[in-house]
């Protein structure tokens, strides 16, 4: 049965224009999640759903297969899910178990982060296993203008907070079935947590960009 993955890279982006094509560390920001996934020995196909040209021209030079997306399933509210079912409805392939989403916009990952994540895929036997990070901000409300305290007491101490996590959106992996059924994150998912500095970046704005070219300058002799 087969692993693949599908790094959905859509052309339009209003807040950093042709950001899936920017060069981060002298090569296309795409290319860092195709070069992440043909490095995986249990991957079997690594494909790129977009509606561009472009895109399409780089993701094939560096590997990747295409899957062409339609306008209509490339808008702005269009969900993720949306862009996997169309590559599995295409591909037709009922050998596929398992669908491994890499989003371009979250280039950075580290180097062990898969085969962890992979390993604890089929030990749990689990639908779905996602990459979550700690938070260790104190979060709160504004309500008419008065701030109310979520996750902790005024005063208390960073280090005495509940953990909370969030949804980092490095890595994601689920079962061929539920992504037919409209689910990426099953009710079973499981949490992988991820404390590296590389969790902390989301491409989408130039500051963002910036992040990750020093994230890369400070932590790539260590990968």
């Amino acid at each position: 049965m087969k692993t693949i993955v599908v790094i959905p890279a859509r052309g339009g982006s209003k807040r950093l224009p042709f950001k899936n094509l920017l060069a981060l560390d002298g090569i296309p920001l795409i290319a860092h999640s195709i070069r992440y996934a043909i490095e995986q020995s249990e991957i079997d196909d690594v494909y790129v759903s977009t509606d561009d040209v472009e895109i399409k021209r780089v993701a094939m030079s560096y590997g990747a297969k295409v899957i062409d997306r339609p306008k209509a399933l490339s808008g702005d509210l269009e969900p993720t899910i949306s862009a996997l079912q169309h590559v599995l409805n295409q591909l037709g392939d009922d050998t596929i178990h398992t669908v491994v989403l890499l989003q371009p916009t979250n280039p950075l990952r580290p180097k062990t982060l898969f085969k962890d994540m992979y390993s604890q895929f089929k030990a749990k036997h689990c639908a779905s296993v996602f990459s979550v990070s700690r938070n260790h901000d104190k979060l709160g409300k504004i309500v008419d203008n008065q701030f109310l305290p979520f996750n902790y007491t005024p005063g208390q101490r960073s280090q005495d907070l509940e953990p909370l996590y969030f949804e980092n959106g490095l890595l994601y992996i689920t079962d061929v079935n539920a992504i037919n059924a409209g689910e990426i994150m099953t009710k079973d998912a499981l949490p992988f947590i991820v404390s590296h500095p590389y969790a902390k970046v989301d491409i989408d704005t130039q500051e963002d960009f910036d992040y990750a070219e020093f994230l890369i300058n400070r932590y790539s002799s260590e990968e």
